[in-house]
């Protein structure tokens, strides 16, 4: 890199730095006083500058007001020789002004506010001094602010010299030992009594004056005014009089014509009120009529209304019950057709089902014919030596067989009775014999009606059948019994094997 640009970076550097470093900015309250090279301070107060480094000075003054508190050590004597103590409070600052900042660069550089304040309060406390020794006491006391004025005036010029500017001078207090200021109080205030004493007392007996006359006018006026009411009142009486007099004449004359006038009004009023109950009378009689005629217009055409009504609703009916009628034979068309429809597919369907069934029935009979055959065939072997067995029974084996079977039947006859939980009994029948046995002998009764019901609805007599004496009653079990065609009956008894087979 070239040796110039590196020095020209390097000034530029150190510029920048120094920029840096020396710039500085003052506020408002405080004087920056930059000092060094220059023959003269410079003072910079709420603006920016630059301070050479390393090369010049920078100081800060403090421009804030500064309270004083100024109070004379000990008694002053005034023009007119009376000892007085002044209290007062003061606003002093460093000026802004150039001259004046440099002198007070000069003073009180570097110095904190209460060594300012205790230099202000010396010279303050001096001029007070001179100013008090100048002036009357009462001319101090009546005007405060020509004392502050002139201790203001007389001290500028001192504290100007160090820099130094008054903002605000209040005296606060005199005193003085000798209670002096207290007794020109006192003075004034029985200067200022005796005044009002004396205004008072004018003011009174002007007031008395003005009563007095003010009474005998209003007196003077009163006598006046009572004299001219008599007057007025005795004017007002003989008026009234004379007023009462016409009142009463012409109330005579009015009650007069009033009678008349009542009277012709009474017959106005007859006349009027005979005319009004003829007009009356006449207006009933026609209002009478109208209304009889209205209730005919009204009852004629309510019978034509509800005539007309009746005729609508009767049309309205019957339309409505034709279009019902149409609708409903549409949906029993409808019905119709729909059920046609579904018993043909039922009857297809019945038919496949028959078809299907009649094959079952078909092949169920073909087995049950083989099953028969094979039953037949075994049961005739049977019967042949049940026939050889039977060849050798007589009545007595009959009745035997019959006597076995008839405790069953009992058995079956008696069942319903055994259902019975409670029965109670009263009475009989008249005979011998209690309800019990009666009872008891219900069924062999039953048991006899049963045969007798048997033959009367069959026409089969099991009498004949036991009593019958035939090859075929004794061995084939085949009897003819009058009025019966030839029936199969199948007898069993309650022996394995015995099965007997007995055509009526």
């Amino acid at each position: 890199m070239d040796t110039s640009i590196i020095i020209a970076i390097v000034v530029a550097v150190l510029v920048v730095v120094f920029f840096i470093i020396g710039y500085v900015k003052a506020p408002p309250d405080k004087a920056y006083i930059i000092s060094g090279l220059r023959k003269k301070a410079k003072v910079v107060i709420g603006k920016a500058s630059i301070r050479i480094p390393f090369f010049e000075r920078l100081d800060k003054l403090n421009l804030r007001l500064i309270p004083i508190d100024v109070k004379t050590s000990n008694a002053v004597p005034t023009a007119d020789y009376i000892n007085i103590n002044v209290d007062a409070t003061v606003n002093v600052k460093i000026s802004n002004e150039q001259d004046k900042i440099v002198l007070a660069a000069e003073n009180f550089l570097n110095k904190n506010t209460d060594y300012i304040a205790a230099v202000a309060r010396e010279v303050l406390e001096g001029n007070v001094r001179e100013i008090v020794g100048k002036m009357r006491l009462e001319e101090m006391v009546s005007d405060r602010q020509k004392f502050a004025n002139l201790v203001k005036e007389n001290a500028e010029p001192d504290l100007a010299a160090m820099g130094l500017d008054i903002i605000s001078f209040n005296v606060q207090n005199f005193v003085d030992g000798n209670e002096v200021i207290e007794n020109l109080g006192i003075d004034n205030i029985v200067k200022i009594k005796k005044a009002a004493a004396i205004a008072r007392a004018e003011s009174e007996r002007d007031i008395k004056v003005a009563q007095a006359e003010a009474d005998k006018q209003s007196n003077d006026a009163a006598v006046a005014a009572q004299t001219e009411i008599a007057k007025k009142q005795n004017e007002l009486a003989i008026k009234k009089s004379e007023l009462q007099m016409d009142a009463d004449t012409k109330k005579a004359m009015a009650d007069a014509a009033y009678q008349i006038q009542q009277e012709e009004q009474r017959k106005t009023i007859e006349v009027t009120t005979a005319n009004a109950n003829i007009a009356r009378q006449e207006r009933e009689i026609e209002l009478k009529q109208k209304e009889v005629a209205v209730k005919e217009q009204a009852l004629e055409a309510e019978i034509k209304k509800k005539a007309e009504a009746d005729k609508y609703a009767a049309q309205q009916k019957a339309e409505a019950d034709l279009y019902e009628r149409q609708k409903e034979a549409e949906a029993k068309k409808f019905e119709a057709e729909r059920e046609a429809e579904a018993r043909k597919a039922q009857a297809e369907a019945d038919r496949y089902a028959k078809e299907q069934e009649a094959e079952g029935i078909r092949a169920v009979g073909e087995a049950e014919a083989t099953a028969i055959s094979a039953k037949g065939l075994a049961e005739a072997e049977a019967m042949e030596k049940k026939a050889e067995a039977y060849a050798k029974y007589n009545k007595a084996a009959v009745a035997e067989m019959l006597i076995k079977v008839l405790p069953d039947i009992a058995a079956k006859i008696a069942e319903p009775l055994s259902a019975i939980d409670k029965v109670t009994i009263i009475g009989g029948d008249g005979g011998s014999g209690n309800g019990v046995e009666q009872v008891a002998s219900n069924v062999p009764v039953v048991m006899a009606k049963v045969f007798e019901s048997m033959k009367e609805a069959t026409g089969i007599d099991l009498a004949q059948i036991v009593n019958a004496d035939s090859y075929d009653a004794k061995v084939n079990r085949n009897i003819n019994v009058t009025g019966v065609d030839s029936v199969n009956v199948m007898v069993t008894d309650n022996t394995p094997d015995n099965v007997t087979d007995v055509v009526l």
